[in-house]
């Protein structure tokens, strides 16, 4: 461990990193209603006989195409522009494309709103671990980021009931349009509010460093693969719950509302537990490297077991669901440590760029599996059955889970920071 790693473990908390760190929560929790609300609103009534199950993968390959362009550039952008005008650039793209949802009538209007929602909501977490960094001590970071990252298990929960109560109230035109507004307010609060504190501000966007110089080390590179294979996961969870509900088990809207949150009730959690075991065994002595890693692995196995079971172990609606909060939980508590890898590895001024260049991967593994699950899923529910086809699904993303956590054992290297940059 380096000097200025022994004096960043040991140095003054800030006294408004939990204020600050609330914008990224509220964010996060705003980036999953925003995103999620469409999901739901199309597994049943008036949306779900204009958008079938094939449809339906397409558009949400609409989304990470763009999810994956805007990464590529959207942590550069915030590297440059800074925390506090990048963060609220990204909302304001992203809650005027939830707003023009309203105003969408075929599946190609929808496909292009959510294409312009994956351009906005990409900025989401580059930023956020961003924020983190300049307000957190190296020791407290995974803790802040899965804090602020349970946001999207928080909006993965409160977007069922929400959207079930609003659809069965309003047209799903005028929902569209309520919970867009709520975004502006976000960026009037966080306007006039946040700033970079002073010994970070310099360092954290006075150059940039070159893309092909960072993709050319062993760690960007690897870490990015491993997103291939690993959010994608999540994506399906977060994405499909809703429609798997109604094709296997006959839900309605009041049905999903009540009980659609469990898994992200479980996730929740896991962002949490998994920063604080993280904490909890540096303190007890752990080098932070190996703490990080095994905490990722043990976490993502879990994830990784749980699916693969599934197909097995699943004989009722409330089994699945169960299933679905041990993958969340281990997937939230897998991420709110990988989270923390960039700002250990790279220099500050590179944070933001590193995890949109891994996010890329994500949004190509989420652009490609989406694409393929509906169209899985409507063969194989043709030719069998939906439960057979949801469950087969099921069974592949288990596997990529586990490629995933291999890469993070063997492909990566070590944690620390990489000082050829």
């Amino acid at each position: 461990m380096t000097r200025n790693q022994v004096d960043e473990l040991h140095q003054k908390p800030l006294k408004l990193r939990w204020l600050m760190l609330s914008f990224a929560f509220f964010a996060t929790v705003f980036n999953y209603v925003d995103r999620l609300a469409f999901n739901y609103l199309s597994a049943n009534g008036s949306l779900r006989e204009l958008i079938p199950n094939d449809a339906f993968g397409y558009i949400a390959t609409a989304f990470f195409v763009a999810y994956t362009i805007s990464n590529l550039i959207s942590g550069f952008v915030i590297d440059k522009l800074g925390t506090r005008l990048g963060y609220a650039l990204s909302m304001l793209v992203w809650t005027s494309a939830s707003l023009l949802h309203a105003f969408a009538r075929v599946p190609l209007h929808f496909g292009i709103c959510r294409f312009l929602l994956g351009i906005g909501e990409a900025g989401n977490w580059p930023a956020a671990i961003k924020l983190s960094s300049e307000w957190f001590s190296r020791k407290e970071r995974a803790t802040a980021i899965g804090l602020f990252n349970s946001g999207a298990a928080a909006g993965a929960i409160i977007a069922p009931p929400l959207i079930a109560w609003m659809a069965m109230r309003f047209e799903w035109e005028l929902t569209f349009v309520l919970i867009g507004c709520v975004g502006y307010l976000w960026i009037i609060g966080f306007w006039f509010t946040y700033y970079t504190p002073g010994k970070r501000k310099e360092k954290s966007t006075h150059r940039t460093i070159p893309l092909l110089k960072l993709i050319r080390t062993r760690f960007v590179c690897w870490f990015t693969i491993s997103k291939i294979f690993m959010d994608p996961v999540w994506y399906f969870i977060t994405f499909w719950i809703g429609r798997y509900l109604v094709d296997v088990y006959g839900w309605d809207f009041k049905k999903i509302g009540w009980f659609a949150m469990i898994p992200f009730i479980a996730s929740d959690i896991g962002n949490i537990l998994g920063g604080l075991f993280t904490q909890y065994i540096i303190k007890k002595g752990v080098p932070i490297s190996r703490a990080r890693k095994i905490a990722a692995v043990s976490f993502g196995s879990l994830l990784c077991v749980s699916l693969m079971l599934g197909p097995v172990i699943i004989t009722s609606p409330f089994m699945a669901l169960l299933v679905l909060s041990v993958a969340g939980f281990g997937y939230a508590a897998y991420t709110a440590n990988t989270m923390a890898f960039p700002a250990d590895v790279v220099p500050d001024n590179a944070i933001a760029s590193v995890w949109g260049i891994a996010s890329v991967g994500a949004g190509i593994g989420g652009a490609i599996f989406q694409a393929l699950s509906g169209s899985a899923i409507e063969a194989l529910s043709r030719s069998y059955n939906y439960h057979f086809a949801y469950h087969s699904i099921f069974l592949v993303y288990g596997l990529m889970a586990l490629i995933a956590v291999l890469i993070i054992i063997f492909g990566i290297g070590t944690i620390e920071k990489d000082t050829t940059l």
